[in-house]
């Protein structure tokens, strides 16, 4: 077995971190600090870290293994990863870039899981990315991690098939259980000394970009295609919203409609709520087509399905949806 130092931080990286606890040695666990989540932004641990302690409690990861969280990866910190006699590293969304120093801790090199069929989608955002160029397949890749960001050797690929309805979170969901085997797998064939991988072409890489709050708001001008590949994409995070007024409405599911023009759905400017229909949703015009919004929220309200929304807001009908307003 080898002794393995796993990095990683949100809930996607667990299962990895599962899978190489029951196959190999992990020797340390470096995670992001904790941070203030919830409303009392009390400091959180990182699922990887609540794991880390949970593996420990059932045996699988020794007690005395450290588990760093720290803000900077320092000389210091750099120090304890070598004092635990490294073979390897293991990443899965650690959320912090690797100097050479750092990575010559690891005689055997490192090892990264990234949701993507790369040299697509490299960065920080793939499985957003390919729901929003509606691809019909993505997969996940370890890769030789380098100093160019995922744009090391590939050791291993998996591809995913889409159905065209997941969203961001259901997505890299299946993306972090797929991953866990792939990645035990390919810390396998490094024990072995089978660790030469396939150079990607850069020629043919696409990039993702970080996201941020304001991705998250749809242009009603688009398609309706667009725009439901927007709100897939943006779920959970940053999540895809619109107003009416000055109220911010967030859509969490919604669906093409795709009886437009067989019933009375007279043309209207795009972001117009034009009426609800039973077994569809909410209907609202865009600029080409009409989207049926089922799971919606006010801010600070809870999520409600279209009929309890419905329900529950007056006047909804004929109102217009768009950027912020007075």
């Amino acid at each position: 077995m080898l002794r393995v130092v796993f990095a990683g931080s949100p809930d996607c990286a667990v299962p990895s971190l599962e899978a190489l606890a029951a196959a190999h040695t992990i020797v340390a666990v470096l995670t992001n600090a904790p941070a203030p989540a919830g409303r009392s932004s009390k400091p959180v641990q990182t699922a990887v870290a609540l794991a880390a302690g949970r593996l420990k409690q059932q045996g699988l990861i020794a007690p005395e293994v450290p588990v760093l969280e720290p803000e900077r990866l320092t000389d210091e910190v750099r120090a304890k990863i070598h004092a635990t006699g490294p073979d390897i590293m293991a990443c899965f969304a650690y959320g912090k870039i690797f100097s050479s120093k750092t990575l010559a801790l690891f005689p055997l090199g490192a090892l990264n899981v990234h949701p993507s069929l790369l040299p697509k989608w490299r960065g920080c955002a793939p499985v957003p990315a390919v729901i929003l160029a509606g691809e019909p397949e993505t997969g996940v890749t370890i890769q030789k991690m380098a100093l160019e960001m995922d744009a090391g050797d590939i050791i291993l690929q998996k591809k995913l098939k889409l159905t065209g309805r997941e969203t961001a979170e259901e997505l890299l969901n299946r993306a972090a259980l797929e991953s866990a085997p792939l990645l035990v797998d390919a810390v396998n064939r490094f024990e072995r000394g089978e660790t030469d991988g396939t150079p990607q072409k850069d020629e043919e890489a696409s990039y993702s970009s970080m996201l941020c709050k304001e991705d998250g708001q749809i242009d009603w001008n688009r398609s309706a295609r667009e725009i439901d590949a927007h709100i897939r994409a943006y779920t959970p995070w940053p999540g895809a919203f619109t107003y009416r007024g000055s109220s911010m409405l967030i859509i969490h599911r919604a669906h093409i409609y795709e009886k437009a023009g067989q019933e009375d759905t007279k043309p209207a400017a795009a972001g117009t709520v034009l009426k609800a229909v039973k077994g569809e949703g909410i209907l609202v015009s865009t600029g080409n087509g009409i989207l049926a919004m089922e799971q919606l929220q006010w801010q600070s309200k809870k999520s409600l399905d279209w009929k309890s929304f419905m329900n529950g807001t007056r006047d909804f009908e004929g109102s217009l949806l768009g950027p912020l307003s007075p």
